[in-house]
């Protein structure tokens, strides 16, 4: 038994003076009342759902020629405002749809209907993160073109979506300058699993004491190999890098899946 707090000690957490680390068990977790090896279990059982429905997806956007793009942030970086933006400067050159996941409300799907693509809102409830199952379901009511986008807006938090992959081929993590240098050390599972680092709002940097370089070289820390690209929705900084970043991932993805059929 914990001497401090009283708790069953293998729960899994450690103290150290001005510290409780919650965090130190081979779960990397603690619950009230469960050992690690049940948490582990339990863990590997939602993951292993997970993972499977996840291939399903992964097979369906394979097929279909389908780019996917799981983009995760916290709540206020501007995620629907970047992705209005990114629709509108693709002008339907590119034939692009999204997944919207929240809570509540079907706010950010009605503005991305006004740029013309085709959207579906999943709802999760107290859910604080969209499973590779709801993706599934939602492609389900969405077009399926060859050489398409598919941007999956995930719901807005830096650490339940980490440990779910929803068949994306790549996963973009967005930081606002108006958010902390040190996020990516606080919150290293999202962006260790990230291929790209979306540094977003920019045009703000003048009025904030936020250090471009010091957040790049924090992520880099957890994520050697992420790639960074700076952005502004408001004044368009960075758009050419972004939208040239999504044709070379579109051409990545084409290349992936005619390996994957001559394979087969």
């Amino acid at each position: 038994m914990c001497t401090v707090c009283g708790c069953n000690d293998t729960q899994g957490h450690k103290h150290e003076a001005g510290h409780v680390h919650f965090g130190k068990g081979e779960a990397g977790t603690s619950v009230a009342g469960m050992s690690q090896s049940r948490l582990i279990q339990i863990e590997t059982d939602i993951l292993g759902k997970n993972n499977s429905h996840a291939e399903s997806n992964r097979s369906v956007f394979s097929k279909n020629g389908i780019l996917a793009l799981n983009l995760v942030s916290s709540p206020g970086s501007g995620k629907t405002t970047l992705l209005v933006e990114t629709l509108k400067r693709l002008g339907g050159k590119v034939p692009a749809s999204v997944i919207e996941g929240d809570q509540q409300t079907s706010n950010d799907a009605d503005r991305i209907r006004e740029t013309g693509a085709a959207a579906v809102q999943i709802n999760t409830g107290k859910g604080c993160h969209l499973d590779a199952h709801m993706v599934g379901h939602a492609l389900e009511k969405l077009p399926q073109d060859p050489g398409s986008i598919l941007f999956i807006e995930n719901v807005g938090n830096l650490v339940c979506p980490a440990g779910f992959d929803l068949g994306e081929a790549f996963r973009i993590v967005i930081l606002s300058v108006t958010e902390g240098e040190d996020k990516p050390l606080k919150y290293p599972d999202i962006f260790a699993s990230a291929d790209l680092l979306i540094l977003n709002k920019t045009d703000l940097l003048p009025h904030l004491d936020f250090n471009v370089e010091e957040a790049i070289a924090h992520a880099k820390t957890v994520n050697r190999k992420i790639e960074v690209i700076q952005v502004s929705a408001k004044t368009s900084e960075g758009f050419d890098d972004w939208l040239g970043w999504l044709e070379d991932a579109r051409k990545r993805q084409a290349s992936d899946d005619c390996q994957t059929k001559a394979a087969e």
